[in-house]
């Protein structure tokens, strides 16, 4: 498991289906539980919205949100 209490906070571009780091870093934080998640086990994002989520459950109920608010 990947130590974050020392780690770096990458910058990413989220694209459709992949995504750019623009500053280094091992790890994005979930836009809604604040929880660290490393870049390679980064797999559920919005391009629309350019978040991170933590897991399927978290992107599903955040996407049902962000259209609710007609945000996408």
């Amino acid at each position: 498991m990947l130590n974050m209490t020392g780690g770096r906070l990458a910058r990413v571009r989220y694209l459709p289906g992949s995504m750019k780091v623009l500053a280094p870093g091992d790890h994005v934080r979930c836009a809604v539980t604040g929880r660290a998640i490393p870049l390679n086990e980064l797999r559920y994002w919005s391009h629309e919205l350019q978040e991170a989520y933590a897991d399927a459950v978290v992107a599903v109920r955040r996407y049902g949100e962000a259209r609710k608010a007609g945000l996408i």
